[in-house]
């Protein structure tokens, strides 16, 4: 498996291999601002952590993590997916966080640690992030990591509603790392 389990923790957050034990608590944080009921994602409802847990545990490609805060309580997921070691490339995505920690430091606390980890101990080429076209939000938190518009993959997936999704790409190459390092590390302590 490649990028193998592992724990990454700054004074943020934490991210940690996913388990069933995180089950209750991702259950209430994504009923936490209704998460499940935004068209555009892909949030797992409540009733359903247990088995998107597994699902994540059990796809090829995928690393998954469970976000804690600082108190240790699980308040969303991430994941290193379509992982691609002979090209040195993986894209951080399915992630989603409860409400209640959205707009603060705890996301960009994450993607600085699984960045950091996949440009210096994965030694990745680039890193890649998706999100739904229209999902406005997500796009913007991602530009303000530093990634870089790719392009929009057309008719990309098929959501849970039967509306096709227009997939919107941006990436950090290896060679950006150092500014976008800098950058976050800068939002945290200022």
């Amino acid at each position: 498996m490649w990028p193998e389990p592992t724990t990454l923790t700054g004074p943020h957050a934490s991210l940690v291999p996913l388990s069933q034990d995180h089950a209750t608590d991702l259950s209430e944080a994504s009923d936490d601002g209704n998460l499940q009921a935004l068209w555009y994602t892909m949030v797992p409802r409540p009733e359903d952590i247990v088995a998107n847990i597994d699902a994540r545990n059990a796809t090829l490609g995928m690393t998954p993590f469970a976000v804690l805060d600082p108190t240790g309580k699980a308040v969303g997921m991430t994941t290193f997916m379509n992982a691609d070691q002979t090209n040195r490339r993986v894209e951080i995505g399915s992630t989603w966080y409860r409400k209640s920690v959205q707009r603060g430091p705890l996301n960009t606390q994450c993607k600085l640690l699984m960045l950091a980890h996949a440009f210096e101990t994965l030694d990745c080429i680039a890193v890649e992030f998706r999100t739904h076209f229209m999902n406005h939000k997500s796009r913007a938190a991602i530009e303000r990591l530093g990634a870089k518009f790719d392009g929009v993959l057309r008719n990309h997936m098929i959501m849970a509603n039967g509306t096709l999704r227009d997939t919107a790409v941006y990436s950090i190459c290896q060679h950006e790392w150092p500014a976008v390092r800098a950058n976050l590390t800068h939002k945290l302590t200022s």
